[in-house]
């Protein structure tokens, strides 16, 4: 009995289990693993239905090597779809960056040729020996190159002669003039002042342009008190009016740049000699002059030139934006409440004195008429601009943005559109026989 259960014993021996890529039909037979166990049968001391179990084994063996191959291709398969994918995407984050730097690119240049072309007119306009002043104006308008605006400025203002023969004489005349004057009011010292009238400009000259250092500094701020109160003792109609301390320091600023030769706030003072910074203020002293006789009416007595815009103002608002005109009019705000401060200081305690200076190009290129009319049609846009924001503010909230408006970070494209619109009204309203029947 013994040696009949020894011959039908089983006899068993350990094998290793094969690995997804090991497999194949070579090594594929009764010998194989068994999915899921440890061990394989010997043949010959196997009965007929342990052969059977273990060839339905096998086929499960097989059936599962092969969806796992199966799944193992389509991972791969996928990974690698994925994986195309993704360097598509990449290649095409990568050309459409090249393409927008590109795009860039041209801009510049572009941008760089149309200021080269622009540049050459000008030259051609300055060197000629009796300077086509209206083709000058219509040259300015869209801005003014830097390195030669100080010289367009005192063109167009009018200080210096259109005849290049006349304009070396007309400048020794007239900075010989300023001299003189500053001579008169500060030679026996400051104690002989008008006290009252000092004390006032030096007030406001400390406050003036207070986030630009330049500014701060004792010589210029020496420099500006000097011309704004030898103005105000040859005008004693208007005299001194605070707001003049804002209007000088475009002028300043620019004919100062134009002797430094590089960025004037961060300017090496020590480097300016007195003669030069003499030229400088005899120059804005004279052009503030041009700029202040076309506007007297808003510095004289009650300030009726003042008056008389804002008047304009209201009625061009009521036909530009009704809407508007009638939100402000029901939350009870008055224009003069935030655009005199507008025409008084033209603007310039809305806008940076950079922005301030491209918008005097285009004011200049006007004409006479460009510090006043031309003016009063900016404002219109300027208010028209912040249309939507009013509307849905209340009286305080709506006073409290009117006076610190949101412009820091305006650029001269925004200045541009800005000028843009306001001729767009000029050209639309302003010889209309029903405008502004307040016009005078």
């Amino acid at each position: 009995m013994a040696m009949l259960i020894d011959c039908l014993k089983v006899r068993i021996k350990p094998v290793s289990i094969p690995t997804p890529g090991s497999l194949s039909h070579a090594n594929i037979g009764l010998g194989v693993g068994l999915l899921g166990g440890r061990y394989s049968l010997n043949p010959q001391t196997t009965t007929e239905s342990e052969i059977k179990a273990a060839q339905a084994r096998e086929e499960l063996t097989r059936a599962a090597a092969a969806e796992e191959m199966n799944l193992m291709r389509k991972n791969t398969e996928t990974g690698g779809t994925l994986a195309r994918k993704n360097v598509a995407t990449k290649a095409e984050l990568m050309a459409e960056k090249s393409k927008n730097e590109e795009a860039a690119m041209m801009a510049d240049i572009a941008k760089l040729n149309t200021m080269s072309i622009r540049f050459t007119k000008f030259k051609t306009l300055l060197d000629m020996p009796v300077i086509d002043l209206e083709q000058l104006r219509k040259l300015s308008w869209s801005g003014i190159p830097e390195e030669i605006r100080s010289t367009v400025w005192k063109l167009l203002m009018g200080y210096l002669p259109s005849s290049a023969d006349r304009r070396d004489a007309t400048l020794q005349r007239k900075r010989k003039e300023y001299e003189e004057y500053v001579a008169q009011s500060f030679g026996r010292g400051k104690a002989t002042l008008d006290q009252a009238l000092y004390h006032q400009i030096h007030i406001d000259v400390n406050r003036t342009h207070a986030n630009i250092p330049l500014y701060q500094t004792p010589r210029i701020q020496e420099a500006l008190e000097r011309v704004l109160y030898c103005w105000a003792i040859r005008h004693p109609a208007s005299g001194y009016v605070q707001g003049i301390n804002d209007l000088v320091t475009p002028f300043f600023h620019v004919f100062l740049q134009s002797q430094t030769k590089g960025d004037v706030e961060r300017a090496d003072l020590s480097l300016v000699s007195p003669e030069t910074l003499m030229e400088v203020e005899a120059d804005s002293f004279w052009c503030l002059t041009k700029l202040l006789d076309g506007i007297q009416d808003n510095y004289t007595h009650l300030q009726p030139g003042i008056t008389r815009q804002i008047s304009r103002l209201k009625e061009l608002i009521n036909r530009i934006d009704a809407r508007l005109y009638a939100h402000l009019q029901s939350q009870g705000v008055e224009f003069i409440q935030f655009a005199f401060r507008w025409m008084n200081c033209l603007l310039m305690r809305e806008l940076s004195l950079r922005n301030t200076i491209r918008m005097w190009d285009s004011y200049q290129a006007e004409g006479t008429d460009g510090f006043s009319d031309f003016h009063l049609y900016v404002c219109a846009a300027f208010l028209v601009k912040w249309t939507e924001q009013l509307k849905k503010l209340e009286f305080q909230d709506m006073m409290m943005f009117l006076q610190s408006l949101p412009t820091q970070n305006w650029d001269d494209k925004d200045i541009e559109l800005l000028l843009s619109e306001a001729y767009m009204w000029k050209s639309l309203f302003h010889n209309s026989p029903n405008h502004l029947s307040t016009q005078s």
